[in-house]
C-alpha cells in the first residue's frame, strides 16, 4: 500500500515538460481573453456570449490543473520553496483573470434578454443556474478595474496571511517526552487510549502556541480586516451575508438550523458529562479528554485493512461507491501518514483532468482515522458524481459539500454499531460517532460564534492573541454550556483551525452537511435501494441549484425547524443509549 499520493498523472515535476507547456498556453489564453473582453460593447451578444463562455472553460482547465498540482505539492511538503515558487508565478495568472472575467460577468448580466439568449443555445442552456446568478450577484462587482485590483492586492493581502498561518502551524516544534515532534502528531495524541498521553499531548500543544500566536493574530487580524473592507466596497451588509450569497442559501435556513441546535445543545452538554463522569471527571470535561476513547473498539487499522473494511462496507450501500474506494487505495490518491512539514487535518481536492480526486490524511490507525478516510472519500464521490456536468458547473457551495462526506460516515458507523459483539464494541463506537456529532454542532457553533466575534470588534481594533483567546473561550462556553470543564478548555483553536484564514463563516456548513445527511440517511433506511438513484442525483444537482432546491430532490423543506429538529433526534437517542452504556 502506498504511503504518499502519485501526483505524476497530473504532473511529473514542476520540470515536466507538460507543465511549462500547459503555463504558456494558459498564458496565452488570458491574453485571448483580455482582449475580447475589451470589444463586448461592440460585440453581437448571441455569439459573444457563446465565445466567452468556451474561452473560459479552456481557461478554468487549464489554471485548475496547474494550480491544482502546485498546491498539492505544497500541502504535501509546505517547505517546499519550489512548490512555493510556483504557487506565485500561477497566482500572477489568476490574478489576471479577474479583470476581463468581471467585465464579461458585468457585460453579461446587463443584456436585458440575456435568460433568452441562454434559452436559445444548447450549450448555454446547462449553464442557466450560473447565469441567473451572475445576474443577481453583478451588483456585487467592483467598477472598472476594482477586481483586477483587488486579485492582485490579495497575493500580498490575505493569500500571503492565510500562507502563513499554514507555514507556522505545519512547522512548529512541539517539545513532548523530551523530544521535538509536529502540531498533527501531537494533536493525533488526542485520540490516545492512555489519559496521562492525553493531558501531557494537550499541555504540549498548547505550550507550542506561545511561539507563533503573535505572528498568527496579525494574520488573522489582517485577513479579517481585508473581508470587511471588501464587503463594504461590494455592497454586501455584512460579511455573513456575503457568504450566505456565495453559498446560494438563504437566511432562514440558517436560522432554522441555528434554532434547532440551541434547543438540542443541553443534549450534548447531557453526553460531555456522562463521558467526563466515566472518565473520573466531576465538573465537566476537561479539554484532553474530549477525544478520549471509551470502550474497546478494537486494534489499529493498517491502511490495507481500511482499504478493506471500506470497500465491505460501501458495498452494501452501492457497488459504483464501493469500486471508486477501492481505486482509491490501490491507485494511490491518498496521502496517509503525518511527517515533517506536511499540512495538518483531512482534505479531498478534485483532479477534474483525471476525473479522480487527491486526498491528504493524516493516519494514525485509529478507527477515528478510518471514518476520516470514509468522509475524504464521500467528497470524492460527490466529485465523480457531478464530473458530466460542463466545465464551469463542478463548483458546489459549502452547505451541501459536506453532505456525501458526512452520508460516508453514517454508512461505516451504523454497519460498524450494527456488528458490534460487545456493549463494550457498541459504547466504543457510539462514543466515536457522538465525538464527531459533538465537533459538528458544539465545536462549529463556537466557531461560528467565534468568527461573528471577531468581525463585530475588527473594524475597530486590532485584537492580539489574548484578546483573541478571550473570544475563543467565551464561544466555548456557550457552545459547550457546563458540559466541559471551565478550568480546562482550548483558547487557542483559533490558531490551529485554517478554516479562520479562507472562505468566511467556512464553519456552518460541517453542520448544515452532517445534519443534512443524517435527515437523508435516514431515508435511506426508510427507502432502501430506491433511495440511492435520488442521492446520486441529489448530489448532481448541488452545483446547478440552491442548498433548498438541492434538498427539494429529496422532499426536504430546509427552512422548516422541524426538519433539522428531527435530524438532532436522531443523535439525542444515541447519547441516551451512550449514557445508559457508560453507567454499566
Amino acid at each position: 500500500m502506498n504511503e504518499v499520493w502519485n501526483l505524476d498523472p497530473i504532473y511529473k515535476g514542476f520540470d515536466d515538460p507538460a507543465y511549462e507547456a500547459d503555463l504558456a498556453v494558459a498564458k496565452e489564453k488570458l491574453a485571448q481573453f483580455t482582449a475580447f473582453a475589451a470589444t463586448l460593447s461592440q460585440a453581437e451578444p448571441a455569439a459573444a456570449l457563446r465565445q466567452g463562455i468556451d474561452m473560459e472553460e479552456e481557461l478554468s482547465a487549464l489554471a485548475g490543473k496547474l494550480g491544482l498540482y502546485a498546491s498539492l505539492r505544497q500541502s504535501g511538503n509546505t517547505r517546499d520553496p519550489e512548490a512555493a515558487s510556483q504557487l506565485g508565478r500561477l497566482m500572477a495568472v489568476y490574478s489576471g483573470m479577474a479583470a476581463p472575467e468581471a467585465a464579461f460577468k458585468d457585460w453579461a448580466s446587463k443584456l436585458p434578454n440575456l435568460m433568452e439568449l441562454v434559452e436559445a443555445d444548447d450549450k448555454l442552456k446547462d449553464y442557466r443556474f450560473m447565469f441567473s446568478k451572475m445576474a443577481e450577484s453583478s451588483r456585487y462587482l467592483l467598477p472598472g478595474m476594482g477586481e483586477a485590483i483587488m486579485a492582485r492586492m490579495q497575493l500580498s493581502g490575505g493569500n500571503a496571511w492565510s500562507d502563513l498561518q499554514g507555514y507556522l502551524t505545519s512547522t512548529v516544534p512541539v517539545e513532548y517526552d523530551g523530544k521535538i515532534t509536529n502540531l498533527s502528531a501531537i494533536r493525533n495524541l488526542a485520540y490516545d487510549p492512555d489519559g496521562a498521553v492525553r493531558k501531557a499531548a494537550y499541555e504540549a500543544e498548547i505550550a507550542c502556541y506561545d511561539r507563533i500566536k503573535d505572528s498568527v493574530a496579525f494574520a488573522l487580524n489582517s485577513i479579517k480586516l481585508e473581508t470587511i473592507s471588501d464587503c463594504q466596497l461590494r455592497g454586501y451588509a455584512s460579511p455573513l451575508e456575503r457568504t450566505l450569497k456565495h453559498s446560494d442559501m438563504k437566511r432562514e435556513t440558517l436560522d432554522a438550523m441555528l434554532g434547532a441546535m440551541d434547543e438540542y445543545l443541553p443534549k450534548f452538554w447531557q453526553y460531555l458529562k456522562a463521558k467526563g463522569k466515566a472518565l473520573g471527571h466531576e465538573n465537566g470535561l476537561p479539554w484532553y479528554d474530549l477525544f478520549a476513547p471509551m470502550g474497546n473498539a478494537g486494534t489499529k487499522y493498517t491502511t490495507q485493512e481500511a482499504r478493506d473494511l471500506l470497500v465491505k462496507l460501501f458495498s452494501t450501500f452501492d457497488s459504483e461507491l464501493a469500486q471508486m474506494v477501492s481505486r482509491a487505495f490501490d491507485e494511490a490518491w491518498i496521502d496517509f501518514y503525518p511527517r515533517d512539514g506536511k499540512s495538518g487535518g483531512a482534505f479531498c481536492a478534485g483532479v477534474e483532468c483525471l476525473n479522480e480526486s487527491r486526498i491528504l490524511t493524516n493516519f494514525d490507525g485509529q478507527f477515528t482515522d478510518v471514518v476520516t478516510l470514509a468522509h475524504e472519500l464521500g467528497h470524492a464521490f460527490h466529485n465523480q458524481c457531478i464530473q458530466n456536468h460542463r466545465p464551469l458547473n463542478k463548483d458546489y457551495s459549502m452547505p451541501v459539500a459536506e453532505t456525501a462526506s458526512t452520508f460516508n460516515e453514517c454508512v461505516v458507523m451504523a454497519a460498524a454499531i450494527q456488528a458490534a459483539q460487545s456493549d463494550d464494541e457498541r459504547l466504543a463506537l457510539i462514543e466515536s460517532q457522538l465525538q464527531d456529532a459533538t465537533q459538528i454542532i458544539c465545536d462549529i457553533y463556537s466557531r461560528f460564534r467565534f468568527e461573528a466575534m471577531v468581525f463585530e470588534n475588527r473594524e475597530e481594533k486590532f485584537m492580539n492573541a489574548d484578546a483573541l483567546c478571550a473570544f475563543m473561550t467565551e464561544a466555548q462556553k456557550q457552545s459547550y454550556g457546563d458540559g466541559l470543564d471551565h478550568s480546562c478548555m482550548h483558547p487557542f483553536m483559533w490558531v490551529c483551525k485554517g478554516h479562520y484564514y479562507g472562505p468566511t463563516f467556512y464553519n456552518f456548513p460541517y453542520a448544515f452537511g452532517g445534519l443534512f445527511a443524517r435527515g437523508l440517511y435516514a431515508q435511506y433506511l426508510a427507502e432502501g435501494e430506491a433511495f440511492v438513484p435520488k442521492y446520486k442525483k441529489l448530489l448532481y444537482t448541488t452545483p446547478v441549484a440552491t442548498a433548498e432546491d438541492t434538498a427539494k430532490v429529496a422532499g426536504i423543506d430546509l427552512t422548516d425547524k422541524n426538519f433539522w429538529r428531527a435530524a438532532l433526534q436522531t443523535i439525542a437517542d444515541q447519547i441516551d443509549l451512550f449514557c445508559q452504556l457508560a453507567e454499566r
